[in-house]
């Protein structure tokens, strides 16, 4: 079947039909689907190269001879990134690699995206205009503070995971990982199959409360399949599962010497006298992941807190957000995983070609409804999952007073407790303003969290601040920005 002609307005070569924030699974699916449909499209992206967090592969450089050894459908991403090589060919796909978009703003009937590139955005800035914008910024890890975390050689679970994906190298010999949420198997399955020792698991909730929801784990049986192959792989390799207990503290001179786990009663608060050590030289440490939200909220979309805690994006079956021409797919509207990503990738582009080219019959709608059957059954085992590793509201008893909560502006628990029980900060935003908690290099992406349940501030969880900048930009760039005549 020919494929539509694109828009007239599209040809300008600052203008696009669709642009793709993200070139992870769920932004890789997008571009693609939307592709085939005859769309315009732009895909940005910080990396270098497409495939996200997930499909994270070493540099070139490096001279790996088996990438692929190292993650689960790997196939299917070989697949994706063919079809996208196919479309910059024809130049359907411009893939702008290296390209942090830090704002977008209405433009007349269009977006306009402004994005700075190269190391610490000091390479230069561009901005282009879409008629559609497509949002999969994916997320990033949930750290919860506890004495010693800041000690040299406590990494995070899926940032070991990262180095040993894209350098192939391991933080450490003998690893403890640690945490909530099923990543954790997959990470202490990799660290292992490198070569590390690892010791224990320590799991913060448990597993049998995923057998109290059979409907949800009978409907999406390949779960059962998985978390069954990472129970053998970790067997073989000798990975002790602690469930229902956490890190409570990090021993060391200078760099992690060993941990203390300690059980957890239903609420996540340390039981007494039940600490122990285990040695170690690392430790990886994750408790899920959260949605990247900056742009999606900066444009206004609503937000709701989702089963595990944390902020994401309401979209109703098409992947639209509440911004008319704003669409989102993958961990954005919740922690799902890549099945889930690459289905709503999928989803979200059918539902923005049939706009732009309008209803599809026969194969494409028959494709439609079976994407959103399993997007159905994949949200519903997605919320199971958060609401099982969701942190008890007992794990602020893990801090002491002089634990730092805010890496970057050395902000302490017993600073954020002040703020709240002497100087009458009712809300996370008071707490910052009192506290400068959150107002550090990482705009509170690390200690958010942990900010809000410390000042017993848990309700905003859905509601989270409105930035207008989604990441660090260079005085320069903002002053062209705003002066046309100078870009």
């Amino acid at each position: 079947m020919p494929v539509p002609p694109a828009e007239p307005s599209a040809a300008r070569p600052d203008r696009t039909e669709l642009a793709v924030v993200g070139a992870g699974p769920a932004g890789l699916a997008a571009a693609v689907t939307a592709a085939d449909g005859g769309v315009d499209v732009v895909l940005l992206d910080a990396a270098d190269a497409p495939g996200g967090q997930y499909y994270r592969a070493p540099a070139p450089g490096i001279g790996a001879l088996r990438p692929e050894a190292l993650h689960h459908g790997w196939a299917e991403f070989a697949a994706l990134t063919a079809r996208l090589d196919r479309h910059r060919s024809a130049g359907r796909i411009r893939h702008l690699s290296g390209h942090h978009v830090w704002a977008v703003e209405r433009s007349g009937a269009d977006w306009r995206l402004h994005a700075v590139t190269g190391p610490d955005s000091q390479d230069g800035a561009t901005a282009l205009d879409a008629r559609r914008l497509l949002i999969a910024t994916g997320s990033y890890e949930r750290q919860l503070p506890f004495p010693g975390w800041t000690l040299p050689g406590v990494v995070g679970a899926a940032g070991a995971q990262a180095m040993l994906k894209s350098g192939l190298v391991l933080p450490g010999r003998r690893i403890v990982v640690a945490g909530s949420g099923p990543l954790l198997q997959a990470v202490a399955v990799s660290l292992a199959r490198a070569g590390a020792r690892v010791p224990a698991l320590v799991e913060a909730s448990g597993y049998g409360a995923y057998a109290r929801a059979p409907l949800v784990l009978g409907a999406d049986p390949g779960r059962l399949v998985e978390g069954a192959r990472h129970a053998a792989a970790l067997a073989r390799h000798r990975v002790r599962p602690l469930t229902h207990r956490a890190v409570t503290a990090v021993h060391g001179a200078g760099r992690v010497e060993g941990v203390t786990v300690s059980r957890l009663d239903r609420d996540w608060r340390p039981v007494p006298g039940t600490g122990r050590r285990i040695d170690c030289d690392v430790l990886a440490v994750g408790h899920g992941l959260v949605p990247q939200l900056d742009l999606a909220v900066g444009l206004g979309c609503a937000t709701r807190c989702g089963a595990d805690g944390s902020a994401a994006l309401v979209l109703d079956e098409e992947l639209r957000t509440t911004v008319p021409g704003v669409w989102a797919a993958g961990e954005t509207g919740g922690i799902g995983g890549v099945h889930l990503a690459l289905t709503e990738g999928e989803l979200a582009a059918h539902s923005v070609v049939t706009e732009a080219r309008g209803a599809r019959g026969g194969r494409g709608r028959a494709r439609t409804a079976a994407l959103l059957r399993a997007r159905r059954r994949m949200r519903a085992f997605a919320a199971l999952m958060g609401a099982v590793h969701r942190p008890g509201p007992g794990w602020t008893a893990w801090t002491a007073a002089d634990t730092e909560v805010c890496r970057c502006e050395e902000v302490t628990t017993g600073a954020i407790r002040t703020a709240v029980g002497e100087l009458g900060a009712g809300d996370s935003r008071t707490v910052k303003l009192l506290t400068r908690a959150g107002m550090g290099w990482c705009q509170g992406r690390t200690c958010g969290f942990a900010v809000r349940e410390l000042a017993g501030c848990a309700a905003e969880a859905g509601a989270p601040d409105r930035r207008p900048l989604a990441g660090p930009v260079p005085l320069s760039v903002l002053a062209r920005a705003f002066r046309p005549e100078d870009t």
